[in-house]
């Protein structure tokens, strides 16, 4: 599977974890959560969703609403406990792909359900990320600096300063990330097993 059709996984699974949609309402919130430049498609969205079902991480049925109103039958998806399991899964995973430039949004958007330590780790991995690509900038300007036209040179300073802004910004996060008191753990009483 392709890293996009990963990330379609994630984010129906993420959307889904909220409550059960349409199809054309989970593409509307798809294509907020993956990014106005990314243009998802009908022709897209259906067979990830048709591989999800096939997988058991989600259910598609009539909406009984819609047949009640005599209006076309419009399909609801569900989320299933698989796919709710799959979504947590997916949600611990602080590999490399997490804090890549196609990914780190997708999984930034549903940073609400991921573990502190996970969001740090994504987080500065993708600092690490930004800062070598901030090193292979400033040495390819300081190299070029005499062969490049002065539109190219603007153009090497606005990636230079775009990205020194992301890293100010990941900053910010991982600062606010640390300094955010932990939540309290709870232990089962082995005396009550009914409390948590």
């Amino acid at each position: 599977m392709s890293r996009r059709s990963d990330l379609l996984e994630f984010a129906v699974l993420g959307l889904l974890h909220d409550g059960p949609m349409h199809g054309y309402e989970l593409r509307k919130r798809l294509s907020t959560v993956l990014g106005p430049f990314r243009a998802l498609s009908y022709g897209t969205l259906y067979p990830s969703l048709r591989r999800l079902a096939d997988r058991g991480w989600i259910t598609a049925s009539e909406d009984d609403d819609a047949a009640r109103a005599s209006r076309r039958a419009r399909v609801v998806y569900r989320l299933t406990p698989a796919g709710e399991q799959r979504f947590a899964d997916l949600v611990r995973d602080a590999g490399p792909a997490s804090w890549e430039d196609d990914s780190f949004d997708v999984r930034l958007a549903f940073f609400s359900r991921t573990a502190t330590e996970v969001r740090l780790r994504i987080l500065e991995g993708r600092r690490n990320r930004l800062e070598e690509r901030l090193q292979q900038v400033s040495a390819a300007l300081a190299r070029g600096r005499e062969r490049a036209d002065r539109y190219t040179e603007a153009l090497q300073r606005h990636g230079l300063e775009s990205v020194q802004r992301e890293v100010r910004w990941l900053d910010e996060l991982i600062s606010a990330e640390r300094s955010r008191p932990a939540p309290p753990r709870t232990h089962p009483d082995p005396q009550n097993p009914t409390t948590p």
